[in-house]
Formats: C-alpha cells, sequence, structure tokens
C-alpha cells in the first residue's frame, strides 16, 4: 500500500519547482526588509543585517528567475482558450510579463556589477512598467473566470435540485435511485472544481494586486506605494498567496 504524502513530502514537491523556492525566498526578502523598518533607529547594527538579507534575496531571485521569460512565449504557443477575449487578455498579459522578466535579467547584471550600475535604474523601470502592464490583463482575465464560474456553479445547483427532488419521487415510487445518486456525485464534483478554482483565480488577484503596487514603487513612485511597510506587506501578500497557488495536493 502506498505511504500516504504528509506535509514533509509536499514541501520538498514545492521547493523542488521553481516557483516553489522563489516564494520562499520572497519571503525571506519581504521580511527583512520589513525588520529593517522596524530596527533601524533602536537597533541600527541588527537593521543592517536584515537589510543585506533583503538585498540578497531579491539578487538571488532575480539570478534563477534566468529564462524565466520564455514561460509566458509557452504559455501562448501551447494552451488553447476557450474564447478570442481570454486568448486576447491572456496576449497582453504574457506580453507584459515577458517584458518584465527578459529586463529583469538586465537588472539583475546592472546591480551585481556586470553593467554599468547608473543602467539598473532605467531597466527597472521598463521592467516594472511591463510587469504592471500585464497584471491588468492577468486580472482581468481571472475576473471573468470567476463570474463565469458563479454563473456555472449556478445552474449545477439547479440541476442538484432537480435531481433531489427525482431522487425522492424514486424512493417514493419504490424505483431504483442509483442512476440518479451517481449524477448528483457527478454534479457535486463540478461544483468543487469550480469552486477550487475560484480560490485560485482569487489567489492569483491578490498575488498580482500586491505585486502591481512593487511595480508601482518604480513606475510612479509615490510616499504610499514606496513605503517600506506597503512594500513589504505587498511583497508578503504575493509570496504567501504563490504558496497557496503551488502547493502541492
Amino acid at each position: 500500500m502506498a505511504r500516504k504524502k504528509d506535509a514533509l513530502d509536499r514541501l520538498v514537491v514545492f521547493l523542488a519547482k521553481r516557483d516553489g523556492i522563489d516564494k520562499l525566498v520572497k519571503t525571506f526578502q519581504y521580511v527583512g526588509k520589513l525588520c529593517h523598518y522596524h530596527l533601524q533607529e533602536t537597533h541600527p547594527a541588527l537593521a543592517n543585517r536584515f537589510k543585506k538579507l533583503e538585498i540578497a534575496s531579491g539578487l538571488s531571485r532575480k539570478a534563477f528567475r534566468t529564462g524565466r521569460f520564455l514561460t509566458g512565449y509557452n504559455a501562448l504557443r501551447t494552451t488553447t482558450y476557450p474564447d478570442r477575449k481570454l486568448q486576447i487578455l491572456a496576449i497582453l498579459g504574457n506580453g507584459g510579463e515577458m517584458v518584465y522578466w527578459f529586463f529583469d535579467h538586465f537588472v539583475w547584471l546592472a546591480k551585481v556589477g556586470v553593467l554599468d550600475s547608473h543602467l539598473a535604474k532605467r531597466f527597472c523601470y521598463i521592467s516594472a512598467f511591463g510587469e504592471a502592464f500585464g497584471y491588468i490583463f492577468f486580472n482581468t482575465a481571472e475576473f471573468i473566470l470567476i463570474s463565469r464560474g458563479l454563473e456555472a456553479e449556478k445552474k449545477c445547483t439547479q440541476e442538484l435540485a432537480q435531481l433531489l427532488e427525482e431522487e425522492k419521487k424514486e424512493k417514493v415510487a419504490g424505483g431504483v435511485v442509483s442512476v440518479v445518486t451517481e449524477r448528483m456525485k457527478q454534479v457535486k464534483a463540478r461544483i468543487a472544481v469550480i469552486r477550487l478554482q475560484r480560490v485560485m483565480s482569487v489567489m492569483a488577484i491578490i498575488a498580482n494586486l500586491a505585486d502591481f503596487f512593487i511595480a508601482l514603487a518604480d513606475v510612479e513612485p509615490n510616499p504610499f506605494v514606496n513605503h517600506a511597510i506597503t512594500l513589504g506587506l505587498s511583497g508578503l501578500a504575493s509570496a504567501w498567496a504563490g504558496w497557496y497557488r503551488n502547493w502541492p495536493d
């Protein structure tokens, strides 16, 4: 008999994924940012250590995301979309994200000193602009999927109510209810899938909105989005929503 997977098994599978390790290191990065902000006046030496954790984690994430821009292209090449509207949103969203991933390579090279450091700000702006642009369309698609899922769940609920009535009539008449029961199981399974997809869409929206705020700090800096607490909490929200979405079943 096969051993049932436990939390440690799932953690190992999660960390084996590039997205999994990225979310873990992203957590380190933004915990470092928040701790630095909290400690910089009272414990400057300790705050400096957390700042180093933030910087090292950020650079590490950029390093092992090398080639990530190909993911969006491959998704467009291989994914079949249910209609033209979602396909267009996917093209725009993945296009923006591909710009983000591609120029993020140059941000990393500029920050580690391979390219001139003064270029980092320009590359960072282009990368962040592509990221923010893409998230607008990704979230629009997720809201459409949620809306369609609610409509589909409503139809399934109505179908389930009808099957319950049929089951009651069959029981009263003394008939065989196995066929109706099987159909009810199928409808309940469809409802469960729809609800799971909705939860995943909500997690995607949370992550995208959080990353949109982080990107906005480079595209359109202002005291609110550039505040350490705003960036720190946004980073953790994105990381933990990503944990949920990538955690193995």
